[in-house]
């Protein structure tokens, strides 16, 4: 029974590092992407990270710098129902007439995510770079456990009773009213990042850029599952599972971009290379480290790459105080290895469409909007209940403001509408030699997200 009921929390904490970024790496890392979403094809400072051939075109020699403050703030929701055993008829388990059902609410926060980017531009020459959280970037709470929990403990209590009770002892079945369980998991993720890089402005109209970029990911997950026996049944301990694991890797990302001055078209493309990283447990407490949980034994490796990822965009200057912008990404997530190659699982690449547009409303503020479109190749086998993603759409709006010839700062607010993803599953007990298997039991459980971000800009000119 232990090791079936530790399946839950295996699967749990492999899938966990999606908590706070989602499938894709993060890409909000200046309020000018809040505010307008569609980048790739910028020539601003914030094109260190979303576009650093373009920097080769800034209007003036010097440092550029700014520094970028955003908070986060998502939920992540899962509507349970699943079938559970409910007694024995003969020597028969019985099935629920009416599926457990509960709704189990997890809250992602990062009220504080720092950006810092800086460029030096002299002649065709420019030097670049950034620090950031490219991905993660908060900690992720489920206070009253996650379906997976709840559905293996159910169905692992009942298997070993049930057995006891074919093997003569009659009142040994436990059921679901005879006891509580308790559960909670918390995740955190960040992976810091730091990139440097070269720009050169090859002819008037083309530049070139070749950088790269260095990615430590450091996670902590915290989680327990208790089962008792209600006062009235005799108070006694069920199960009493417990998981305190740190991890921590680090990978480096070659990054290459060029950009395409037209006239009062710019075209922007950057190809990051995919980034192969491993995660290495340092385990505080494991309850059951050399069976079901021998994963996260201290010292074990776990697969984390970072998918390589294609942007290109383009912007055009309608009128000198209306421009647009218009981009395509694409992120390989099918060939980046994840635990227990679950990358496998996905049905292709994410692709995603943005578009913005910023209108000088007078010569020191300027306003735009912008949306973006997310599609998953996702997969029921994919989802899991702490790494599952869903597809999407994302509006965002804000200003620019120049405070002076030399600094201008950037406000902007962008919030994610996402599609509900059903997942239908099956409750698998484990075969045991020379007694009858349980039935399968169906379960459905539907996903759903929220996500809303607010962040604050300063650029400056030296």
């Amino acid at each position: 029974m232990r090791k079936f009921s530790l399946i839950g929390i295996v699967m749990l904490i492999v899938s966990i590092p999606t908590f706070a970024g989602g499938l894709l790496t993060n890409t909000n890392q200046h309020a000018a992407f809040l505010r307008m979403l569609s980048r790739g094809a910028t020539t601003e400072i914030d094109a260190a990270l979303s576009n650093p051939a373009g920097l080769a075109f800034l209007p003036n020699d010097g440092f550029h710098v700014a520094l970028s403050i955003q908070s986060a703030f998502q939920t992540r929701n899962i509507d349970a129902s699943f079938d559970y055993f409910n007694g024995v008829n003969g020597k028969a388990p019985t099935i629920s007439e009416k599926p457990f059902s509960k709704y189990y609410k997890g809250k992602a926060a990062a009220p504080v995510i720092p950006s810092v980017f800086a460029a030096y531009k002299k002649g065709d020459w420019t030097i670049s770079g950034f620090f950031a959280i490219t991905g993660g970037g908060g900690k992720a709470s489920f206070d009253e456990g996650l379906p997976m929990f709840e559905s293996a403990a159910m169905a692992g209590i009942f298997q070993k009773t049930y057995y006891g009770y074919l093997a003569g002892q009659t009142n040994s079945v436990v059921t679901p009213e005879m006891y509580n369980i308790n559960s909670a998991m918390d995740g955190k993720q960040y992976i810091y990042s730091l990139q440097l890089g070269l720009s050169y402005k090859i002819t008037e109209w083309l530049s070139a850029f070749a950088g790269g970029r260095m990615n430590y990911f450091t996670g902590g997950y915290v989680g327990y599952l208790n089962a008792k026996m209600k006062e009235n049944y005799g108070g006694a301990e069920l199960m009493n599972l417990a998981l305190d694991c740190d991890q921590t890797g680090w990978g480096l990302t070659p990054v290459i971009g060029v950009d395409a001055k037209l006239g009062k078209l710019n075209i922007g493309a950057k190809y990051e290379f995919k980034t192969n990283l491993n995660i290495e447990n340092n385990t505080k407490k494991n309850t059951d480290e050399n069976g079901a949980l021998a994963a996260f034994k201290h010292g074990v490796n776990t697969p984390n790459d970072i998918p390589s990822m294609l942007s290109v965009a383009a912007a055009y200057e309608f009128l000198p105080v209306l421009r647009a912008s218009v981009e395509y990404h694409f992120y390989d997530d099918k060939n980046a290895g994840m635990a227990d190659n679950k990358q496998k699982y996905l049905t292709k690449g994410t692709n995603e469409y943005l578009m913005g547009i910023e209108w000088d409303v007078i010569k020191r503020l300027t306003l735009s909007c912008g949306g973006q479109i997310t599609d998953y190749g996702l997969s029921d086998k994919y989802q899991s209940d702490t790494s599952f993603s869903c597809d999407s759409y994302t509006l965002g709006f804000g200003a620019k403001v120049k405070l002076s010839e030399r600094a201008n700062l950037n406000v902007g607010y962008m919030w994610t509408t996402y599609e509900d993803y059903t997942k239908s599953y099956s409750i698998v007990s484990p075969k045991v030699e020379n007694l009858p298997e349980l039935p399968n039991l169906p379960g459905t459980n539907v996903y759903s997200r929220t996500n809303k971000v607010f962040g604050v800009s300063l650029d400056y000119r030296f």
